[in-house]
C-alpha cells in the first residue's frame, strides 16, 4: 500500500482496533473523533489518501458521497467494524487495489475479509511473478511456488504463467522451473513495472537502487494478470520471501468490478 493512510475511530472500542492497526501500518495516521470529521474526511479522499473507517458503513457512504468520482482514480477505502470480526473494501476494489489490501488487513486483525464486488463471483485467472539471487536453485524456487500455491489456496493448474523482470530473462533456474511446470515464462520492463507500483503492498529502495522497480514479484504477477484479461488486476498474495527469492500471485477477471 504506497498511498499515505488515515485510520479513523469514532469510538473507544473502535480506537484500541486503530491502534493495532497503526502499529502494523508503517507511516499511517491515526484519526479519533476527528473534527470538523466530514470535511477531514473528505479532504483526506480527495487528496488520494487510502482510508480505514472503522465505523457503521452507511456514515462512510453519506460522508464520501460527495467527493467520490470514479473507480480509476478514488483512492481505496476499507470499512472495519469497532470489534475487528470483518474487513469490507468499500470503494476501488480492483483498480485502486482495495481488495488485495482488505485482505492484508483482514490477515493482521485476523477479521473475515467481506468481498462484494461482481468480479468476485467469476473465475479469475492468476499469474505467478518470482525474483531471485543470479543463479538461484531451481528446485529452492518450486519450494517457493509451493508454498505460496497452498498460501493462496490455489493449483498450478490455475496458473497461467510464470513472469519476472527483464534481467532475468536467461535465469536458468526460473526457466527450468516453468518448463517444468510447462507455463509460460515472460519478462517485462523495469518501466512497464514501474507501472503498477500503487497496487504493490511494499517498496524496496534495496530492490529500486538494483534493478530500477520497487518490487519484482509482485509488479511481474500484477503486469502479467493484466495482460492475459486486458482488465485491472490485484495481488492474491503479496511477496514472499526466502533468502534466495521472492513470489507474489495476481489475479485478474476478464470485466471490470462497477
Amino acid at each position: 500500500m504506497n498511498r499515505s493512510i488515515k485510520i479513523v475511530a469514532l469510538t473507544t472500542e473502535g480506537l484500541s482496533l486503530a491502534k493495532e492497526l497503526q502499529s502494523h501500518l508503517e507511516g499511517s495516521d491515526l484519526w479519533f473523533k476527528p473534527k470538523p470529521f466530514a470535511e477531514k474526511i473528505q479532504s483526506a479522499f480527495s487528496a488520494g489518501d487510502g482510508l480505514i473507517l472503522i465505523c457503521a458503513t452507511g456514515i462512510a457512504v453519506r460522508t464520501l458521497a460527495p467527493v467520490i468520482g470514479n473507480k480509476h482514480d478514488d483512492p481505496p477505502v476499507l470499512i472495519l467494524d469497532e470489534r475487528g470480526e470483518f474487513v469490507i473494501p468499500l470503494l476501488s476494489g480492483h483498480e485502486g487495489g482495495a481488495n488485495s489490501w482488505a485482505a492484508l488487513v483482514a490477515k493482521i486483525i485476523a477479521a473475515q475479509l467481506v468481498i462484494t464486488t461482481a468480479n468476485s463471483y467469476l473465475s479469475p485467472i492468476y499469474a505467478v511473478g518470482m525474483g531471485c539471487e543470479r543463479n538461484c536453485p531451481q528446485h529452492d524456487l518450486a519450494h517457493l511456488l509451493h508454498d505460496c500455491l497452498a498460501q493462496a489456496g490455489i493449483d498450478i493448474e490455475q496458473v497461467q504463467s510464470i513472469n519476472s523482470i527483464d534481467i532475468k530473462a536467461d535465469e536458468g533456474g526460473l526457466v527450468q522451473l516453468a518448463k517444468n511446470l510447462n507455463k509460460p515464462f515472460q519478462t517485462f520492463s523495469a518501466p512497464a513495472l514501474s507501472s503498477v507500483r500503487d497496487l504493490l503492498s511494499t517498496e524496496s529502495e534495496y530492490v529500486f537502487n538494483t534493478v530500477g522497480v520497487y518490487g519484482v514479484a509482485e509488479s511481474a504477477a500484477l503486469v502479467a494478470a493484466m495482460q492475459i484479461t486486458n482488465s485491472s488486476a490485484e495481488l492474491a498474495l503479496v511477496k514472499q520471501k526466502t533468502a534466495k527469492a521472492t513470489c507474489a500471485i495476481a489475479r485478474s477477471y476478464p470485466i471490470f468490478d462497477v
